[in-house]
């Protein structure tokens, strides 16, 4: 770490449909704040409604030492948002016939051990209900190790023992969808990233998008910081993101990010039929959100119907992607910042209203 930041601010956005509108000065006034505020050093965020990108802004820097802005199209880590991604390619294989979701996960991974607790299925790494435990401490937490493989990652975990019965407890853990990583290589026949890339980032012209490795210089990356428990922000040292790569070692942007998004609304990726079986609640969360394949499910929104989504935290990052089946919207909140989850999430709610706000204004022009 070094020393405190000084206060930055960069603001910059874009509303695809002409001049300034109410929309578009609600969003850029919170990104403007969060800043001003010293929440964080770096965000960008935007919206799309039934498939268009409707609003894009960035507040803040990326590089605090050349000024370089955080924009909509800044790479950054999106953490654990890389979750859905990876839970949608193995519903890709599923409607392939490829991969069963109530089949052991050692008919795709043969050395992986049989445990005593249990036999872990597909579905119960999707739904987070494996057994199998999260980070053990804050040195795997903040990781320095590098994995040249996702066979290495795995073997790492891959014969403690599971926290509970498969299929009986809600358990979030990172690792489970490493181990869904590692099944996507081993059904496909290609490497994590390569299946990604083919089969999910290309043809959604995801081109800001890929698998950060440790070392790596990368065009237009944000750096990485820390909001500590007082409030100051400072560098963060950079975590070796390899132990976790399907389960949160991916960057992208905004205007990606949006791409996404827009893709599983759009049945793009998988078909409405699987979409709603990735989203159906299977009761195992006790408190908060229930979990379906990859995503929080935050239930019926009054106004904007269904509304399902992923958060992510990880050193140098806080992020947010929201999308609402039934209005066909996304929306999607990233910050440089670690430690400002709480005001990423202040953010993401409250653009709920200004998509609304949005969608009208778009009526009253006479946009469809």
């Amino acid at each position: 770490m070094g020393k405190t930041l000084p206060f930055f601010l960069f603001l910059t956005s874009a509303l695809v449909f002409g001049q300034k509108s109410g929309s578009e000065a609600i969003a850029e006034k919170l990104l403007k704040e969060s800043v001003v505020e010293m929440e964080c050093v770096g965000i960008a965020s935007g919206f799309s409604i039934d498939g268009k990108i409707v609003w894009e802004g960035g507040a803040g820097y990326s590089n605090t030492e050349n000024k370089n802005p955080f924009t909509p199209v800044t790479r950054i880590r999106i953490a654990s948002i890389t979750k859905p991604m990876t839970a949608i390619a193995i519903l890709q294989l599923f409607e392939k016939n490829k991969i069963g979701l109530d089949n052991p996960i050692q008919e795709y991974l043969p050395d992986f051990p049989v445990k005593p607790e249990g036999t872990i299925t597909v579905r119960n790494l999707l739904n987070h209900s494996s057994g199998i435990d999260d980070y053990q401490s804050d040195k795997e937490r903040e990781n320095q190790t590098n994995y040249s493989t996702l066979v290495d990652a795995v073997d790492y975990f891959k014969n403690r023992k599971l926290i509970s019965i498969p299929g009986q407890e809600f358990n979030y853990t990172t690792y489970g969808y490493v181990v869904l990583g590692l099944i996507i290589e081993q059904v496909s026949g290609l490497r994590y990233e390569d299946y990604m890339r083919i089969n999910i980032w290309e043809p959604t012209g995801m081109t800001n998008t890929g698998i950060e490795y440790f070392g790596k210089e990368y065009a237009n990356k944000s750096e990485l910081f820390h909001k500590n428990a007082k409030g100051k922000i400072k560098p963060a040292e950079p975590t070796n993101l390899s132990d976790r790569i399907p389960g949160g070692g991916v960057y992208s942007c905004v205007t990606d990010m949006l791409k996404f998004g827009n893709a599983i609304l759009n049945n793009m990726l998988i078909s409405n039929r699987t979409l709603e079986t990735m989203v159906e609640d299977p009761h195992l969360k006790k408190q908060g959100n229930g979990y379906g394949f990859g995503w929080y499910l935050y239930g019926e929104n009054p106004s904007h119907g269904n509304v399902f989504g992923h958060n992510g935290t990880q050193t140098g990052a806080s992020t947010f992607l929201m999308l609402f089946h039934q209005k066909r919207a996304c929306v999607v909140v990233l910050s440089n910042t670690s430690g400002a989850m709480q005001n990423i999430s202040n953010i993401t709610i409250k653009l709920f209203d200004v998509v609304g706000l949005a969608k009208k204004e778009m009526l009253n022009q006479g946009k469809p």
